[in-house]
């Protein structure tokens, strides 16, 4: 499981001009069924994406395809995590040992 962390790097305008792709961008990751949950930053300096990916380089692939990415908007950190708990809702994600 990973955590992206985008940071914008350009101004707004710059960013909002790549908006629309990127939400196509995001789209078809979510119907990929890799990304999980998303939405900005408060105040808006970025975004934070939960993805469930194979690895780390799958997860740097796709960030790679990224319009804000592409476009050199935005800064992205990636953080790997084996979630060990989670709420009921979200069992399907919760690794045991045996996974592990």
């Amino acid at each position: 499981m990973f955590v992206i962390s985008i940071t914008y790097t350009k101004s707004a305008g710059e960013v909002d001009a790549l908006l629309t792709a990127h939400k196509q961008f995001m789209d078809e990751q979510y119907a990929d069924g890799v990304f999980l949950m998303s939405g900005r930053k408060i105040p808006r300096t970025g975004s934070v994406i939960i993805a469930d990916a194979a690895d780390r380089a799958e997860v740097q692939a796709i960030i790679e395809t990224d319009p804000f990415f592409v476009g050199g908007v935005a800064d992205y950190e990636v953080i790997e995590f084996v979630p060990s708990m989670t709420a009921e809702a979200l069992s399907a994600f919760r690794y045991s040992t045996e996974r592990s």
